[in-house]
């Protein structure tokens, strides 16, 4: 926004993640997966041992200037637009507190010692059940809307990149944008989860970053960003061009 507005010429963007500090051993030893709940709904195992698992540690950063490099190829921001749900979704994602039956959130607080270790109120956790029906419908919302008032047609995009927490939502995501018709073929999604995890905030980063690297991309290339963030089902999209 600085470098857009005049205020800075040049600036950094960054995203990083320290999620182990909080999700070590000693954390669930209490603790132990029901195996015959999950065969019967997966959506379950996205719950504090599911991010255990799932969430990995990194940082990275973008340099972002008011011009483009002087050697090679740079990314020219085209737009970035977000949207959030919070006006009227609960809180999904959330870590030193406790979900009450109404929705809110109970601060760590109002706990005695005993009770934040007994019902392991420090820890990160997911609402599963809010977060199966909508983390993905939700992502998509926007996206006819958007599509065409930003004049992008599916076809246009030459790489995209979804940020997902998990490849338990790849067919999910293809599936969705299906039915909202614009399909975005596999052939097109760039996505490296397999190599360096779900780093959260900084996963983005990762992508970008291995294409960018890759010797792939070529001048009038466009990457289409889509990233989710489950706390408060807010979305964030971008589109970006090499030049």
């Amino acid at each position: 926004m600085a470098v857009k507005t005049g205020d800075a010429k040049t600036a950094l963007a960054s995203g990083s993640e320290r999620f182990s500090a909080s999700l070590v051993a000693n954390q669930f030893e209490d603790e132990v997966h029901k195996l015959m709940e999950l065969e019967e709904n997966p959506y379950i195992s996205f719950d504090k041992e599911f991010l255990r698992w799932m969430l990995s540690d990194g940082a990275a950063a973008f340099l972002i200037s008011n011009q483009k490099s002087s050697e090679g190829i740079s990314l020219r921001i085209e737009w970035l637009e977000g949207i959030s749900y919070a006006d009227h979704m609960e809180s999904c994602m959330y870590m030193g507190a406790e979900k009450q039956p109404d929705g809110t959130l109970k601060s760590f607080l109002e706990f005695d010692h005993h009770e934040m270790n007994e019902k392991s109120i420090l820890s990160i956790k997911q609402d599963v059940k809010l977060l199966s029906p909508n983390i993905v419908p939700y992502g998509g919302k926007i996206l006819p809307e958007l599509f065409k008032r930003r004049g992008l047609n599916p076809d246009d995009i030459t790489y995209y990149m979804p940020h997902m927490s998990s490849n338990f939502f790849k067919d999910k995501i293809y599936d969705e944008h299906i039915k909202l018709g614009h399909t975005i073929p596999y052939e097109k999604w760039f996505v490296n989860l397999t190599q360096v995890g779900n780093v959260g905030a900084a996963s983005v980063y990762f992508m970008v970053d291995e294409l960018f690297n890759s010797g792939k991309l070529k001048k009038g290339d466009k990457i289409f960003l889509l990233v989710p963030e489950s706390s408060r089902f807010s979305y964030m999209y971008g589109l970006l061009t090499a030049v």
